[in-house]
């Protein structure tokens, strides 16, 4: 049971179909407590045939398809470093963009990264 999530907040845009992986999504609920402020999920799961997906050289390997990222809309920059800052001294994954911050659990050696 998530505290500050509902499941139906990470179904795919394009499908409706939602695979996230439960360890991850614990572990986000965890990220949201440490922050303090609720979060708006713009993207969670993500079928292969989701639009993102399918432009990709391998579609329906990335984490969004794996259940194991998401994408939290941001709106200053106080609450875009907060993320930021938990998220990484957590292992987190983080891509930051202007309007949301990825985070992501990959098994690799954790990324960060921004969009331009």
């Amino acid at each position: 049971m998530l505290k500050h999530f509902r499941l139906e907040e990470f179904n795919c845009t394009h499908t409706n179909a939602n695979e996230m992986d439960e360890a991850f999504l614990h572990r986000l609920d965890e990220l949201r407590e440490k922050c303090g402020f609720p979060f708006k999920i713009t993207s969670g799961y993500r079928d292969a045939s989701h639009p993102s997906e399918v432009v990709k050289a391998a579609p329906g390997t990335g984490t969004h398809c794996q259940g194991i990222a998401a994408d939290i809309a941001v709106s200053n920059g106080v609450e875009r470093m907060n993320i930021v800052h938990e998220a990484l001294k957590m292992g987190f994954s983080v891509g930051v963009a202007r309007t949301f911050v990825h985070v992501d659990a990959r098994t690799t050696t954790p990324v960060l990264w921004t969009y331009g």
